[in-house]
């Protein structure tokens, strides 16, 4: 079995910043990519943010330049610094990743959200 497990939301003044954690843990052989995405009310999930093991990134028009992305293989931890918050960033934000298991098996797992809210 594979967790993952967000933390970091919270409330933050427009223009501000957060730091969004995502551990994983359980039968894991390895990590390969990881992402985050996140959901509105009344909006369709989005993916904001991309890395794959090796440290390449990508990142919607919406968010670039502001979110970076990173992860730390060692600890089986994929980070996402968000800087200059707008209230459109407000939102469920939801960690993603492909994980290798024990089981040899590949699967994609989904973490159970942490809320950021932005104040305007």
């Amino acid at each position: 079995q594979v967790q993952l497990v967000e933390s970091g939301g919270g409330l933050v003044q427009a223009g501000g910043s957060l730091r969004l954690t995502c551990a994983v843990s359980g039968s894991i052989v390895s990590m390969s990519a990881m992402a985050w995405h996140r959901q509105a009310p009344g909006k369709r999930r989005e993916m904001v943010a991309w890395i794959t093991r090796n440290g390449d990134t990508s990142y919607p028009d919406s968010v670039k330049g502001r979110f970076t992305i990173s992860r730390d293989n060692a600890k089986n931890t994929v980070y996402l610094q968000m800087n200059s918050l707008k209230p459109e960033d407000a939102a469920v934000y939801y960690c993603n990743g492909r994980a290798f298991t024990t089981a040899l098996e590949l699967k994609d797992y989904w973490g159970q959200g942490t809320q950021v809210t932005v104040s305007s």
